[in-house]
């Protein structure tokens, strides 16, 4: 089923969205239900079952080409952006479908924000205005408002202190674990109850990698979290439950602890014991 072809009913599914209004909730849970995904003809995934619990960290791993990106892509709709994408099945946020025919893919991306591999602040904007690039799109003109979420979304990542002289610096100009804690606070500024972060810290040293492991570990009191990763140790570290993929499907999903030590499956366990992958 193409993205976007589903009937669009009576408008009431974006209504109930909407009147849950902006932070509603610490963090909200999602449904995934019999999700398909397909690239023109070629498909990516296959009848996805996954209940994402609120103000935890899941982690999706699994080999390269396994369909982690496409899932968390598909989560906020940024899978129907590429050329002759497809999806069936149904996400819920709140038990609504996010791809109802009444529902807006740019709210539902409001609501669910994403946090990409490479860090990618716009270049032509201060570190300030990048914070805020999203509020400007959504019509906030009032300076004093804007300047206070930006202050207020550098400080939860523990970026205020480092940058709070050079707010009128290029986003670019930052090293690239501050890049990437600037690219978390963009997608904090027009809050979000989901974030989802696809491998944020493969292009980071460790030292930037522990940091933001650690301010990882401080949104999940306000957001729920899904990362991506490669690493087994850092979804060991940081997840609270972690759903291991292959070739499309989900194969285990539980509570970390349970997958690292105790998998039921035998391909979870070669896959985490280093036996392929």
């Amino acid at each position: 089923m193409p993205v976007g072809s589903r009937d669009s009913g009576d408008g009431s599914g974006f209504a109930a969205l909407n009147e849950l209004g902006p932070g509603a909730s610490p963090g909200a849970g999602i449904e995934i239900k019999r999700l398909c995904a397909f690239y023109g003809r070629k498909q990516a995934l296959y009848d996805i079952d996954l209940r994402i619990p609120p103000n935890q960290v899941t982690a999706m791993i699994g080999p390269s080409g396994c369909g982690k990106s496409t899932l968390i892509r598909c989560i906020n709709r940024m899978h129907e952006m590429i050329p002759d994408a497809s999806v069936s099945g149904q996400i819920l946020l709140h038990g609504v479908d996010v791809y109802g025919g009444s529902m807006d893919a740019t709210d539902v991306r409001r609501r669910i924000g994403m946090v990409f591999q490479k860090p990618n602040p716009f270049p032509n904007m201060s570190i300030s205005d990048n914070v805020v690039a999203g509020l400007k799109l959504n019509g906030v003109r009032d300076k004093g408002r804007l300047h206070q979420r930006a202050k207020e979304c550098l400080e939860k990542v523990y970026l205020w202190d480092e940058v709070k002289d050079e707010l009128k610096r290029s986003g670019a100009s930052l090293s690239g674990g501050q890049q990437q804690r600037l690219c978390i606070a963009r997608a904090l500024a027009i809050e979000p109850e989901v974030i989802l972060m696809d491998e944020p810290c493969s292009a980071l040293d460790p030292t930037a990698t522990a940091k933001i492991e650690e301010l990882i570990a401080e949104l999940k009191t306000q957001y729920t979290v899904v990362i991506v990763t490669h690493n087994m140790q850092q979804a060991s570290r940081v997840a609270d439950h972690t759903a291991f993929m292959y070739l499309g499907k989900l194969i285990e999903y539980g509570e970390t602890a349970m997958i690292f030590e105790r998998p039921r499956e035998e391909l979870t366990e070669r896959y985490i014991t280093g036996k392929f992958g």
